[in-house]
């Protein structure tokens, strides 16, 4: 394994450590999303991963083109995953309590705007697209960029159920936040309106 791999998969094991003892400070769940609907995200999110980030998996019907390797790549790589990995700490912390792994109401679920949230409404999820995207350059292959959509998909999926359930339980502030704030992409004028 080259250095560059090991110090994109200890910022990985880092984050996750965050990520679970982070999780004990989550509010109490009031409602929590099916777990068919659950499934419908969380299932494309593993397949996506495993495509980016497992060494020995290979599909079949994709050639085994890679990148060229050289310092070029493994610094976009490691920048790319540290950066990603950084911005969603950083929507974590603002979330606080707030935070779940599914979609769920928490008690005293609040409508968060502060930090990453006044950039994107799910800088999380644009933080791990960016990280896994310094991921999949690593890999090199194009096996990480077939992932790679497919993890954007599997959160596709989730936003919009995310946004369906923000808009029921903040009918007025939700939308305004809509309007006013992209969904993933920053500084963008993209701002389409949550599903109704």
């Amino acid at each position: 394994m080259h250095h560059d791999r090991q110090l994109i998969l200890g910022l990985w094991l880092a984050w996750v450590f965050y990520w679970v003892v982070a999780a004990f400070g989550a509010k109490t769940t009031r409602w929590r999303e099916s777990l068919a609907s659950r499934l419908s995200h969380v299932l494309p999110l593993a397949l996506g991963v495993a495509l980016i980030a497992w060494p020995q998996l290979h599909v079949g019907w994709l050639p085994r083109a890679t990148l060229p390797h050289g310092p070029v790549r493994s610094g976009t790589a490691l920048v790319l995953v540290a950066a990603g990995l950084a911005f969603t700490v950083w929507a974590r912390m603002h979330l606080g309590g707030n935070w779940s792994g599914s979609v769920t109401e928490k008690e005293g679920h609040e409508l968060v705007r502060s930090g990453p949230y006044a950039l994107v409404r799910h800088p999380i999820y644009t933080g791990l697209l960016v990280a896994l995207l310094g991921s999949a350059v690593a890999c090199g292959e194009l096996r990480a960029v077939l992932g790679l959509g497919v993890v954007a998909a599997a959160f596709t999926r989730k936003l919009r159920i995310e946004e369906r359930f923000m808009r029921e339980r903040f009918p007025e502030e939700y939308p305004r936040y809509c309007a006013q704030v992209p969904a993933l992409i920053p500084f963008t004028g993209f701002r389409r309106s949550a599903p109704r």
